[in-house]
């Protein structure tokens, strides 16, 4: 093999077994695809230790990728049930899973979860951080976010969200934009506390060609996160979000420059009119790299809510450029979610994704929906569900309430518009008064 990622194959003319895999996936010519990763515009995220992956594509022109996020905490430490929740995101066709426990030795978690996932696997090394080195923030070394970096490279993770933009210059923005809600991202203020407290830059800024040369070595994408993204919809677009995001820009070309692929990751909470110049703004200062988005979230007063103001948020973010969308759960800003929780994010960050495709004009994104059209037009129930992105909720609800006619449900009964029409169609009458009212 003389080549060592998936970029640097496609810069040469080489179609990898990877590239070969998207390609028919995603109904793409495999030479169009090659020059897209070629140009950044497209990644393939697979470490060549992750041996049971099954590649996806997430970039201009392929379908919407969504990504579940899982993993124990220090108040629920619990592996089973994150297992579980790896089983429930692989049965609903998530392309990609992050590990983001952040609570003692989790290797063994993540080792398993490479092993058995056909799905990406993502991480954040900084969550890490603590647990695995078994030193506190202030005693961590530069040196050591690079070990942790390595460790997580090895291990089979396919990309990595890396803190790399939020420099000192950065946070001098932040500052001076006296944000309402400050820095929510995790990572991000374990770095900005880290920073303060020893006075130092940015380790995965300082030190970034050492980083791209491990993630080269392993072909690990880097995803680029938004330590500074909007908490609250007064802070989206400020003048933090947007200086970071100019670092990502320039981090983006040198991470190419040494044939990685790259993931810019973006906001946050934002308001509606607001996201589409946003997605804009970020693909012309990142140079066209894929746009990962946590939501963004419309509106703040809706905990309980947020996996619907987060899927609002994304069908926009998606249909005006977003290439992969970050699942949220109802559970968001409360706990950590649980099984039921997992499922009702991933299903409403696969709707986003799905009606954001139909918008932008994947091919073959309107087939099923033509499919679950024609099986409602001639009322086949077992088509339906098997059509539905929640087949066994769909069916739950049907079965929860019988009608007495087979050929409509107990919203309408006999009453049915399709069944009224097909009967006349199909020149039959149409008659109620001789009949029972379902």
């Amino acid at each position: 093999m003389n080549y060592k990622t998936q970029m640097e194959a496609a810069k040469k003319g080489i179609i990898t077994n990877e590239m070969m895999l998207v390609s028919r996936k995603e109904k793409i010519d495999e030479k169009k695809l090659r020059d897209l990763i070629a140009s950044g515009k497209v990644v393939i995220p697979a470490n060549i230790n992750h041996k049971s992956l099954s590649a996806e594509g997430i970039g201009e022109g392929l379908r919407t990728k969504i990504n579940v996020n899982l993993g124990i905490s220090g108040d629920c430490i619990d592996y089973s049930k994150e297992m579980e929740k790896v089983d429930l995101a692989l049965k609903f066709g998530a392309e990609a899973i992050m590990d983001l426990s952040n609570y003692g030795k989790t290797n063994t978690f993540r080792t398993q979860l490479i092993e058995r996932s056909p799905a990406m696997i993502g991480t954040v090394p900084m969550y890490d951080a603590i647990g695995y080195l078994e030193k506190d923030l202030l005693d961590i070394k530069a040196e050591d976010f690079l070990t942790i970096v390595e460790a997580h490279a090895k291990e089979g993770v396919d990309f990595m969200t890396i803190h790399a933009g939020i420099n000192k210059r950065a946070i001098e923005c932040f500052k001076r934009s006296k944000r309402l809600t400050n820095i929510v991202s995790r990572g991000g203020s374990l770095l900005f506390a880290w920073m303060e407290m020893t006075g130092n830059e940015n380790p995965f800024f300082q030190y970034y060609d050492e980083v791209l040369e491990i993630l080269r070595e392993y072909d690990v994408t880097i995803s680029l996160g938004d330590a500074l993204r909007p908490g609250s919809i007064n802070d989206s677009s400020d003048a933090g979000q947007l200086s970071e995001l100019i670092e990502l820009g320039n981090l983006t070309k040198r991470a190419w420059d040494k044939d990685v692929q790259v993931i810019v990751e973006g906001p946050g909470h934002m308001a509606l009119n607001e996201i589409a110049a946003n997605m804009t703004i970020q693909k012309r200062l990142c140079h066209g790299a894929p746009f990962y988005v946590l939501g963004p979230l419309v509106t703040d007063i809706a905990p309980g809510y947020d996996h619907i103001t987060s899927a609002i948020g994304g069908a926009i973010a998606a249909s005006s450029g977003a290439d992969f969308l970050c699942y949220v759960t109802p559970a968001e800003h409360l706990r950590l979610p649980d099984l039921l929780d997992v499922r009702e994010g991933i299903v409403a960050s696969k709707i986003a994704a799905h009606a954001a495709d139909i918008a932008k004009g994947i091919p073959g994104a309107r087939e099923l929906d033509n499919k679950m059209s024609d099986a409602r037009r001639r009322i086949d129930w077992e088509e339906m569900f098997s059509y539905a992105i929640d087949g066994d909720k769909a069916r739950e609800y049907f079965e929860s309430s019988s009608p007495s006619e087979k050929h409509s449900c107990t919203m309408c009964g006999k009453m049915c518009a399709l069944r009224t029409t097909n009967k006349i169609l199909a020149g039959e009458k149409v008659e109620f008064c001789s009949e029972k009212l379902a």
